[in-house]
């Protein structure tokens, strides 16, 4: 009787009028998820101040949106429609006097289905009910076809398909089910987990000043190669030479300020990333990982390494330096500056090389461009220190080693490193393209044989072009050489077996550097640990709601050097690990996987701080989600939430290096699902 009662109401409504009234417009489009399965999507737009009703009304209410399909054996519908919360309104309805969900503007309605056969078409209708303030209209025949075939999935017949321009409005709802509008938060608050942003800030400034040292250790080393070393006696001698146009203290001053401009100058070459970083906050994400750059890297380096060898000198456009030497001629603090830009240029080829390691080091989403600025500023440093320092006091300059080949030796040494960091760019690029071919036995194997060469070398048995005869082993040299030896014994130990996660056993030195474990020709692993995880969000989340669990979103990266320390060293911990086997659903989400996206989902996407881009790979979809949904994008970066994926358990962490913080944050995940 209550529906009849609807249905008359109905009815009168449409008797005050005899226009016809079409105020929902529909659009159709697919997303396909696998290769046996596919979402339809189906958008209604309505007019300005009409609503359309929910698939699910109280008896007595208005009359629901159906959907209905026509059976078929080609195909089979996975669960029944779903519809979006975006637009979605539950409050009272005056019409029918009584709480009823609609939506307003748009609506967006998903049913998912499983591909049988290699060619099909899927017939369907929808029939709904629209209404206004004032009056209502039923359009029972709406249908609509999809057709499906092998060569180029499932394509719209008849119908509107979505456009771009509805796609980038409606992006994120369509690739991950749902929008940051969507989100909610716990108010549960345990005492047992720290701040996630003083956790944070912790963790960036600790990044940062560990950036620093490795940039002023880079200087200490490039000091010690023959480019720049025996500048240092002469340039100071200059600076504080007595003369009639310079006196003692005015030449300590430019002696300092010397040093103070090759730090300028180096710390410059980081500004333009500071723009670009600015522009779009993945972008230095997207530059350390890009396979063009990686790759480039790798030959570079194997260029560098073979120049330090003594095959070749590197040096830049000879009219650089020719201008700069011009520009020492203003004199004053101008000279100066030039004078100490002309060091940069004509060292070059020294300090390029352990430069590029730098630069290309430090490109990474974990702390932006500051990073950069960091390490280049430690460079810096280290270079201009000795300069200022030895103009203080003159009288240490005797102390100095003389030039020899020992600095030679230093730059073989260099030369060896840089060939093993060669191939950290190349397994970057294996990596995130997917190819296969530089796997942890491969990368290990390489590393071995770098080191042991390096091994001969200290030891005298291998020799280069300007080497000077090594006459007799030094203590200093027998002892780095066997340093060097244990470290290739060290790499040799990566080969062991851990039987519990059937992995190789990762070694804490290359973690970062080295592929992961479980990415192997003869022990391999999808995730970590071999635990249960899921690359997936839609899949994750469809898993977690099966089994009621929460989830732990994983946001990684394939090139991500904190990311492998946790998963490696802090999640098989006997007290962690039990959370990833029992509690939580693993959702680990690659932010630099450069595998393409299937077609249907390269949509356009607003950025967060405004303009748009289109996403082109996975890595692109996860890094979008990230930002756009949690606002950050450092990696890693672990959020918990419940299993339909729309609520925050507690406060997200990053690189949590602290096993017991670490099981705080676990813990108090738990806490909050529990008191859903």
């Amino acid at each position: 009787m209550k529906k009849l009662a609807s249905l008359v109401l109905f009815v009168i409504s449409l008797s005050g009028f005899s226009q016809i009234l079409n105020p929902v417009k529909w659009e159709f489009g697919s997303q396909k998820i696998s290769e046996t399965e596919y979402e339809l999507i189906f958008l209604a737009k309505m007019d300005h101040h009409w609503a359309l009703y929910s698939q699910f009304v109280e008896e007595g209410g208005p009359l629901p949106t159906v959907f209905s399909f026509e059976s078929s054996a080609d195909f089979e519908l996975i669960e029944a429609v779903t519809e979006a919360e975006i637009n979605k309104v539950t409050q009272h309805d005056p019409v029918f006097d009584m709480v009823v969900s609609k939506y307003y503007d748009t609506a967006i309605f998903k049913q998912r289905i499983k591909v049988k056969s290699s060619e099909f078409s899927i017939i369907g209708n929808i029939d709904f009910m629209t209404c206004d303030d004032t009056k209502c209209t039923y359009k029972p025949d709406n249908p609509f076809t999809f057709k499906y075939a092998v060569e180029t999935g499932i394509s719209i017949v008849g119908g509107t398909q979505i456009s771009d321009l509805e796609l980038t409005e409606n992006a994120d709802q369509l690739l991950y089910g749902m929008t940051p509008d969507s989100f909610s938060k716990t108010t549960v608050e345990c005492s047992t987990q720290s701040s996630s942003l003083s956790q944070d800030i912790k963790s960036s400034n600790n990044s940062l000043w560990t950036i620093l040292g490795l940039g002023f250790l880079g200087g200490l080393l490039a000091l010690l190669t023959p480019c720049v070393f025996p500048m240092i006696p002469l340039t100071v001698s200059f600076f504080t030479k007595k003369d009639g146009n310079t006196n003692e203290k005015g030449g300590i001053f430019k002696a300092i300020l010397y040093g103070v401009f090759i730090v300028l100058v180096y710390v410059a070459l980081s500004i333009p990333f500071h723009l670009l970083d600015s522009v779009n906050p993945d972008i230095l994400n997207e530059i350390s990982t890009n396979v063009w750059l990686n790759s480039i890297f790798f030959v570079i380096f194997v260029f560098f390494a073979f120049s330090f060898f003594g095959y070749y000198e590197l040096t830049l456009p000879s009219t650089w330096t020719n201008s700069t030497s011009r520009g020492e001629g203003f004199g004053g603090i101008l000279g100066v500056f030039f004078m100490a830009l002309t060091l940069s240029i004509v060292s070059f080829s020294c300090t390029g090389p352990i430069l590029g390691s730098l630069l290309a080091g430090s490109l990474s989403a974990d702390g932006g461009a500051w990073q950069l600025t960091a390490g280049m500023g430690g460079f810096g440093i280290a270079l201009g220190l000795p300069f200022a320092l030895f103009a203080l006091f003159p009288n240490m300059l005797k102390a100095l080693p003389k030039s020899g080949g020992w600095l030679n030796t230093t730059k073989v040494v260099l030369g060896f490193l840089e060939l093993a960091l060669a191939f950290k760019f190349l397994s970057n690029a294996d990596l995130v393209k997917h190819w296969g071919i530089l796997k942890i036995e491969v990368f290990l194997g390489i590393w071995i044989l770098v080191f042991a060469g390096l091994t001969l070398y200290i030891f005298g048995k291998l020799k280069f072009p300007h080497d000077s005869p090594v006459k007799k082993l030094s203590f200093f040299r027998v002892s780095s050489g066997v340093l060097v030896l244990a470290f290739v014994l060290y790499l040799g130990s990566g080969f062991r077996v851990n039987t519990q996660t059937q992995t190789f056993r990762p070694l804490t030195l290359l973690s970062g550097l080295a592929p992961p474990v479980g990415y192997s020709f003869l022990y391999p692993n999808d995730c970590p640990n071999n635990f249960d995880c899921f690359k997936d969000l839609k899949q994750g989340v469809a898993y977690a709601q099966k089994v009621n669990k929460p989830i732990l979103l994983d946001f990684t990266g394939y090139a991500c050097v904190n990311c492998r320390k946790m998963e490696e060293h802090i999640w098989p911990k006997p007290a962690i690990k039990s959370y990833f086997e029992n509690d939580y659903v693993l959702i680990s989400l690659y932010v630099d996987d450069k595998q393409e996206l299937p077609e249907d989902q390269k949509l356009t996407v607003k950025r967060l701080g405004g303009g748009a881009r289109v996403l082109e790979n996975y890595g692109h979809k996860w890094a979008h989600f990230q930002t756009q949904f949690f606002q950050s994008n450092s990696q890693p970066y672990y959020v918990l939430v419940s299993p339909d994926g729309k609520t925050v358990l507690n406060a997200p962490v990053g690189y949590t290096p602290d096993e017991d913080e670490y099981k705080a944050f676990l813990e108090c995940g738990l806490e909050g699902f529990n008191a859903l």
